[in-house]
């Protein structure tokens, strides 16, 4: 239950930072690029911090950890590049 509510997480704060990369690129050109590499940096670290905390405090193992981790950093991540890419 754990992993889909993240990917959820991952894919509002995605939409919540093309909505200001949006709103900002009147003013600043480069707003959408920057809004996916924010985007890309702050979900690398929130999808770290719960790849630590499944190994350090739930108990499993980095090799059980690994692929969960791919997932949720991984989908929210192809879903930004290919909205920068197609659309903005």
């Amino acid at each position: 239950m754990r992993t889909p509510l993240f990917l959820l997480a991952g894919l509002l704060l995605l939409a919540a930072s093309m909505l200001l990369g949006k709103l900002f690129s009147s003013n600043y050109p480069g707003a959408t690029y920057a809004a996916t590499l924010m985007f890309v940096m702050c979900w690398l670290g929130i999808s770290s911090a719960n790849l630590w905390v499944g190994v350090a405090k739930a108990g499993y193992t980095l090799n059980e950890e690994i692929p969960i981790f791919l997932l949720i950093f991984g989908v929210p991540t192809i879903v930004a590049v290919i909205l920068k890419w197609r659309f903005f």
